[in-house]
């Protein structure tokens, strides 16, 4: 099933301002939210849809790609990309965009348990980026990288915990465990009550009473980890992707960050890309654009053969239907233009002058104005305001 429009989700337009996209994805929180809606799986599904929507629209650089390559643009490359909103659970949504609503969640609707729900912080790992050179053949099919990426991961002695046995935490006496603090202020309005993290703990609700050796109690270490990426048929230069959960481990098992996966495209040595079509500079001898000839021209899946007409002139286009690249995650397929242009050689032996000076005396090698290519300059101008 297709993904519905980001902008179609949270009721805005393409233009809308950030604060405009902050207050549409509050609305449409509140309206869907599961206790609200409790047991509806329909408004929890537009819950998370919702969630995902402004997670892209929210970031300015989520939000280009979005608006340059649509879906595909913000997709991950294993499993889902950036953040998904239908593939994290409901505190990591909170965890995410809690502050929107206060520190008791949105819009102080209350949990299953019958109380305010509860939002104990939870570390997130740093993204990380990397960059991928592909040539054109991998861009034409896809394909699948390996990566070796130095980063941040889960201690193994501990499991991420940071602790040191299986009893080495206590709940936070300042918090009572709840990783979030209360304070009464006195206003002229009246008593004020604010909420926010728990500056003994961060916000975890526990205490650390002893630190695994090998992190220090951070539940992270420095290592190497090789990551596959299924990089999808079409894809462009300057492009990012983003796989979800494969950037640095956070501290104490908290959410990982994402790798970004930047597109750098490299050269071909023969063909020239302009979106999904493909330019190949065809140079014809004298010979070859007068009487006609079969000449074999470079595809990305191997060489073809292409007719030349006798008397084909230079500027003229030929058009080889489906031999460009594929719609990004789409269907579809560009073209290979062949231009055709004709070598004029600039050195002649003695011999060759007078063949060509012989040439030159036959009407045949005068110029017609009725029976040039008119069309020329037309075909170019279209092709440039492209």
């Amino acid at each position: 099933m297709a993904k519905r429009d980001f902008y179609e989700i949270l009721e805005v337009n393409k233009n809308a301002s950030k604060e405009e996209i902050k207050k549409a994805y509050r609305k449409q929180a509140i309206r869907f939210h599961p206790d609200k809606n409790p047991g509806d799986k329909e408004s929890e599904e537009k819950f998370k849809e919702a969630a995902e929507a402004y997670e892209i629209l929210s970031d300015d650089e989520k939000r280009s790609r979005y608006d340059q390559f649509g879906h595909a643009g913000v997709s991950g490359a294993s499993g889902g990309g950036g953040f998904n909103g239908g593939g994290m659970s409901m505190d990591d949504i909170f965890e995410h965009f809690g502050d929107i609503f206060g520190g008791f969640g949105f819009g102080g609707f209350s949990g299953s348990s019958g109380g305010g729900r509860r939002s104990r912080h939870v570390n997130r790992g740093s993204n990380l980026r990397v960059k991928v050179k592909l040539n054109m053949q991998e861009i034409a099919q896809g394909v699948e990288k390996k990566l070796k990426v130095n980063k941040y991961i889960s201690c193994s002695h501990c499991s991420g915990t940071g602790a040191s046995g299986g009893n080495a935490f206590t709940d936070c006496t300042s918090c009572r465990g709840t990783g979030q603090v209360t304070r009464v202020t006195q206003t002229f309005l009246g008593q004020m009550q604010t909420t926010q993290a728990c500056p003994s703990c961060d916000g975890e609700g526990k205490i650390l009473k002893s630190k695994c050796v090998h992190c220090y109690g951070e539940g992270i270490v420095k290592d190497t980890e090789v990551i596959s990426v299924n990089i999808p048929a079409g894809v462009g230069n300057g492009m990012q992707m983003s796989v979800s959960g494969k950037g640095n481990a956070a501290r104490r098992g908290g959410v990982n960050g994402d790798l970004l996966v930047l597109i750098e495209e490299e050269e071909h040595p023969d063909l020239i890309r302009d979106g999904n079509d493909l330019i190949y500079n065809l140079y014809l001898t004298i010979p070859d654009a007068i009487l006609g000839s079969t000449i074999e021209v470079p595809t990305i899946d191997g060489k073809v053969k292409i007719k030349i007409d006798p008397g084909t002139q230079p500027g003229k286009i030929l058009r080889l239907r489906g031999k460009g690249l594929p719609e990004v995650n789409g269907y579809g397929r560009g073209d290979l233009l062949v231009n055709i242009n004709v070598w004029i050689p600039r050195n002649l032996g003695r011999e060759e002058k007078k063949i060509f000076e012989k040439f030159a005396e036959s009407q045949a090698f005068k110029p017609n104005p009725d029976t040039a290519d008119k069309g020329f300059f037309e075909r170019m101008r279209a092709y440039f305001e492209q």
